[in-house]
């Protein structure tokens, strides 16, 4: 039996080290570690797809956690009925599950089934929020940082767009996009 690890975060700008850490301390070797930066909603990831071909029948895969193998329920059912038929088991090392034996895998389903749900909650929620907070005249998103008055002075002026992008240390295409606006 040799063991595997998988880690996936959702962002490039987020870290895997946390995960990469546990799966070392359960005994997963470094180069036995595949891992992701890309959303878990879809199953066709580069490093799960290279760990689908590393792993053997006996091999274990180890996740830190539940959602970081995937978020779909669809797709980790799929997922870990592929590694099943292949003699593959998967563990969670924070939840305390895994997939072997029949109850192992019933709970697995259940549990992705329910965080998909919550993650289809949180969504809404947020949405709602969103909708809240635009009817109260919160407005969203980042604060504006370029001076659209000095654009439009140094045009006024008769200054084309490459020259007022070097005078604002701004892109020529945002000069252009402000100019458009005005």
């Amino acid at each position: 039996m040799r063991l595997f690890g998988y880690a996936r975060v959702s962002t490039s700008q987020q870290s895997l080290d946390i995960q990469i850490k546990a799966l070392n301390e359960a005994g997963v070797r470094t180069d036995r570690i595949f891992t992701d930066k890309v959303t878990g909603s879809h199953a066709d990831r580069d490093g799960l797809q290279l760990l689908r071909l590393k792993v053997e029948a006996g091999d274990v895969i180890l996740v830190k956690k539940l959602d970081r193998l995937g978020r779909n329920t669809a797709d980790m059912v799929q997922l870990i009925d592929e590694f099943d038929k292949a003699g593959i088991a998967v563990r969670f090392l924070d939840d305390g599950i895994s997939t072997e034996g029949s109850m192992g895998k019933m709970v697995v389903t259940i549990l992705t089934a329910v965080a998909q749900a919550e993650r289809s909650r949180i969504l809404e929620r947020t949405h709602e929020g969103r909708v809240e907070a635009k009817a109260k005249g919160v407005k969203l998103g980042r604060k504006r940082t370029i001076d659209r008055g000095q654009i439009n002075r140094l045009r006024e002026l008769g200054m084309g767009a490459t020259k007022i992008a070097k005078e604002t240390d701004i892109a020529r295409s945002t000069v252009y996009k402000v100019l458009k606006e005005i």
